[in-house]
């Protein structure tokens, strides 16, 4: 008869108790000759699987190094050892790939955050990496799950776009023409005529403005793809490559989005809490144990899951950009010059340490700010009343600040082309959004929530780079 083979997940759950099983998995270490720590990524818990060495021969025993590949069979018993309430009583175990103890660059040590970006291939088999990984999936899963089950339809843009819809400029081009000698116009400039789509194309920074021409015929879209930004940025914030989910909404407004937003995310990170406990409670530990070596001032006064229970258990706080920079400017670190940004007037663009003042120090919740300066905000965003203000708004988070970014569209088709022309943006490039204020305009919003940032706030991680498998960054495409 075939034993059965489980995931190290099913095992611990001990249904399979006294039978004959088969796990397959890496070794994490092998202790006194005997004692397996056997993981295969399902869980952040190992299994022990107890070897029989004086049956098991020698040859075998020496190729039971940390990183190989094995396959075991043997009873599921309780175990009589502390630190596991299962084991397997091995019969027969067999070595899949075998590891170069000497080579093998995961070894059962600490290793630094730094050293493991450069062994990303690898690094997934830590515990840290395995337990953000899972949640990560996780977070994924739980996107898709609430606009499916809330009416929205899953829209896929274009990667490869003519239009900047941030109208930001730092976009990478995408072309086929020879680098070194391309064909040029009669003024000697590049001709992208003879590119392969017959003009200037560069890989997206968002999907918005494809996923509002959908919206305005499905109602309800949302896509979740990649991105891509080419700011020459080295910070622990920024990646040249990173996901981001965008819903779009015909016939809501400011307040149906920021609505939608805030019900969206206490969805997601609620999923977490009941689906990913374990790795949660590693993470949290992997957190406590990181900040004893830093002092009293910088710790965390939250848990990790004390702050994303924070987000759930916290309506968010709703307060006007206005409303905001009076409570900045008259703040005492604004006053004892501790900001690094002093607010000195109306129109300043908030920085972190503004947005953090306001969510951990100030209001105690998560905050929304709503009606930012149109100056500051790109040329899409619905224009208020006063002729000064936009219906944007910006969802703040204790420890990153800003988390998303999301208005209300401009559907008046005059005032849209107003702001184009303002902003130098080609009237002509974009003659397809414009229809869509030709053609049954109607008012409508939407947001945008870079995955990463999300991942990096519901891990207790400070390094984007940590939260993505492969991290695309100034000077770095290695794997």
């Amino acid at each position: 008869m075939a034993t059965n083979t489980y995931s190290i997940k099913e095992l611990l759950k001990g249904t399979a108790l006294l039978q004959e099983v088969t796990a397959k998995g890496w070794i994490r270490t092998f202790r006194s000759n005997r004692f397996i720590a056997l993981n295969d990524g399902s869980t952040i818990h190992n299994i022990q699987c107890v070897v029989d060495f004086e049956n098991t021969p020698e040859s075998t025993l020496k190729r039971l190094t940390t990183g190989a590949a094995i396959a075991v069979t043997g009873t599921l018993v309780e175990s009589q050892g502390k630190g596991q309430k299962f084991e397997i009583q091995v019969k027969d175990l067999e070595v899949l790939g075998d590891s170069d103890p000497e080579t093998y660059p995961i070894q059962p040590k600490k290793h630094s955050l730094e050293f493991l970006r450069e062994k990303a291939h690898l690094r997934v088999r830590t515990n840290t990496f395995s337990a953000v990984m899972r949640v990560r999936s996780a977070l994924s899963f739980a996107i898709h799950q609430y606009f499916q089950q809330n009416g929205f339809y899953y829209v896929n843009t274009p990667v490869i776009t003519g239009s900047d819809a941030e109208g930001a400029g730092e976009m990478f081009r995408v072309s086929t023409l020879d680098a070194k000698n391309p064909p040029l116009t009669e003024e000697g400039s590049v001709n992208y005529k003879e590119d392969f789509f017959g003009k200037e194309t560069n890989l997206t920074v968002s999907g918005q403005l494809e996923a509002e021409t959908y919206a305005m015929g499905l109602g309800k879209v949302y896509t979740f793809g990649p991105t891509f930004r080419a700011e020459n940025s080295n910070t622990s914030r920024h990646l040249a490559e990173f996901w981001m989910i965008e819903p779009e909404v015909a016939f809501m407004d400011l307040d149906g989005n920021m609505d939608l937003a805030e019900d969206f995310i206490k969805y997601v990170l609620g999923y977490i809490l009941e689906h990913c406990a374990d790795d949660l409670e590693f993470l949290e530990n992997r957190l406590l144990q990181e900040e004893k070596s830093k002092p009293q001032s910088e710790r965390s006064e939250m848990t990790l899951r004390e702050k994303i229970r924070f987000v759930l258990d916290n309506n968010f706080k709703r307060v006007s950009y206005t409303e905001a920079i009076d409570i900045l400017k008259s703040s005492k670190p604004n006053k004892k010059k501790k900001f690094q940004y002093l607010i000195e007037e109306w129109g300043a663009d908030l920085q972190s340490e503004h947005e953090r003042y306001l969510v951990e120090k100030h209001f105690k919740a998560p905050v929304i700010l709503f009606d930012y300066p149109a100056k500051i905000k790109a040329f899409y965003m619905r224009l208020n009343e006063d002729g000064n203000t936009v219906r944007a708004m910006d969802i703040l988070f204790p420890g990153i600040g800003e988390i998303v970014g999301g208005s209300q569209r401009e559907e008046r088709l005059d005032v849209l082309l107003e702001k184009v022309k303002e902003m130098g943006i080609d009237e002509e490039e974009l003659w397809w959004y414009l229809d869509l204020r030709k053609f049954g305009t109607a008012v409508h919003s939407g947001f945008g929530l870079g995955f990463e940032r999300l991942v990096l706030f519901a891990t207790g991680m400070t390094n984007i780079r940590d939260v993505i498998p492969f991290p695309r960054t100034p000077q770095n495409a290695e794997f």
